[in-house]
């Protein structure tokens, strides 16, 4: 791979007085330091741009480690943030020209990195795979979906529960007196691929897409999605697993921060509406060594070799406890669902968007053979997410994980007999927790998770969101129930 240029500097040898430079260069004011919690939030402090010095990038910065999601203790609570000069990029959206620094979190006492900073997680999956001697490089290509309202408003107390969204072309407003109403509002589940005026997001997607790339994010293609009510998906070009993990961290806050400027809101939540499809992550991935794709086989089924079968194999038979972080949150099973477009079943087909794993054929190219992996959505922690793929797909490889035949038929055709045969996804959070207590070894090889990680990440769902939700009366239970 060609090394890549963002914001003038070489992404793949950027040092600290190059970075320094570009500060003084491009007249920037202030320096913003940023990492992820556990559960896959960007967090961020700021400083005037004269404090940043060569030895930050060695020494670190302090912060308090107990203030984050799944993070220490409060008597272990002092912890480091050191840069990674190779992330720096210019905030494109602030209004004080502000640099970002993505930061790896280390232990101010042992100075070793720590075992809970996602980011660590994904650089640990990538050494793994390269000591398996299986391939050197994975490339990844997530398809985020997410909608674009124009308001969002919600509440929850002990004696009441709501919330509500709106956007300008939701199918619902068609009749609203808009003095005038000029119609052109895609109707349930046909926001896909229609032009302006019914999509009324083109403008906005393009200027966003000019953002990112001023920011040094690769885009290869952006559309409207299927949901009515401004569901939009933007393709970055793929790139390796922690650096896509660092650009889809970016994504989001591009996405978020863009449509504030513009007096709109947008939201990762995978099912938002009732009644039109939720918003996905589809996850292409393919493996490399030493500049040659391992996944293509010219005579193999869809041109897929016998190291990508068996990738395959390992991705449909950890996907149960792989759902604990690809599809992470209570709201990802209203999308999981059986019987609709959901990719719940957990079978490998070419072109079939029915089944969990889809094998593109567009393309005959050795280059362009990979794998497309279906269910997860874009609330999951990407380092996390990535590094579980990576890590199911490898363990396929290592014990040569037989996928089964492909399906290639509608799989909601079936008649009830053979539908019962395939297995399914789990159907909750809670289920998906359950997998991931029975089935973690394939995640642990080469120390790439821990356990401590696996059970904070339990305790922290279940105690923080999955008890939160089943806890409280929910509005459709008054509209069932209110009158037995």
């Amino acid at each position: 791979m060609s090394t890549r240029v963002r914001n003038g500097l070489s992404e793949t040898r950027t040092t600290p007085a190059e970075v320094i430079e570009l500060c003084r260069r491009q007249e920037i004011k202030m320096v913003d330091y940023r990492f992820a919690d556990l559960v896959g939030t960007w967090q961020h402090f700021s400083s005037p741009v004269k404090e940043l010095e060569e030895s930050i990038f060695v020494d670190g910065i302090g912060f308090d480690g107990s203030s984050i999601r799944g993070f220490q203790r409060i008597d272990q609570s002092d912890m480091l943030l050191v840069p990674d000069a190779n992330t720096a990029r210019i905030d494109p959206l602030l209004r004080i020209p502000t640099l970002l620094l993505i930061c790896d979190v280390v232990d101010p006492v042992t100075r070793e990195r720590y075992t809970r900073d996602p980011r660590y997680v994904a650089q640990k999956a990538e050494a793994y795979l390269v000591k398996t001697g299986i391939a050197t490089t994975s490339y990844w290509g997530p398809e985020a979906e997410f909608f674009v309202f124009d308001d969002v408003r919600y509440d929850q107390s002990p004696h009441a529960a709501f919330y509500s969204v709106d956007a300008a072309e939701g199918i619902w407003n068609s009749g609203r007196d808009e003095k005038p109403n000029l119609g052109h509002k895609p109707r349930h589940k046909e926001g896909y691929f229609p032009v302006p005026p019914a999509d009324s997001l083109q403008d906005f997607r393009s200027g966003l897409v000019l953002k990112m790339q001023e920011a040094g994010l690769e885009v290869e293609v952006h559309h409207h999605e299927v949901a009515s009510a401004g569901q939009c998906e933007i393709d970055l070009r793929f790139t390796s697993l922690t650096d896509m993990g660092d650009q889809m961290m970016a994504y989001k806050y591009l996405v978020k921060m863009y449509a504030r400027e513009h007096f709109k809101t947008v939201t990762f939540m995978p099912k938002p509406l009732f009644g039109d499809n939720g918003s996905g992550m589809h996850c292409h991935q393919s493996l490399w060594k030493n500049g040659t794709n391992v996944f293509h086989d010219p005579d193999g089924y869809a041109q897929v070799s016998e190291t990508g079968l068996h990738y395959i194999g390992g991705l449909l038979a950890h996907s149960p406890a792989l759902m604990a972080f690809c599809a992470p949150t209570t709201n990802s099973y209203r999308r999981l669902v059986p019987g609709f477009e959901a990719p719940v079943n957990l079978v490998y087909s070419k072109r079939n968007r029915s089944a969990a794993v889809r094998i593109p054929v567009y393309s005959t190219s050795p280059r362009s053979k990979r794998i497309e992996y279906r269910p997860p959505d874009p609330s999951a922690n990407p380092y996390l997410a990535f590094a579980g793929m990576l890590l199911a797909g490898i363990d396929g490889i290592k014990n040569k994980i037989d996928p089964g035949k492909p399906m290639d038929v509608d799989l909601y055709d079936l008649e009830a007999s053979e539908a019962a045969k395939i297995k399914q996804l789990p159907g909750t959070l809670d289920e998906a927790l359950a997998a991931l207590e029975r089935d973690h070894k394939f995640l642990l090889e080469g120390g790439v998770f821990t356990r401590d990680l696996i059970e904070t990440w339990i305790e922290l769902k279940r105690t923080k969101e999955i008890d939160h939700v089943r806890m409280r009366p929910h509005p459709a239970e008054f509209f069932l129930y209110y009158d037995v």
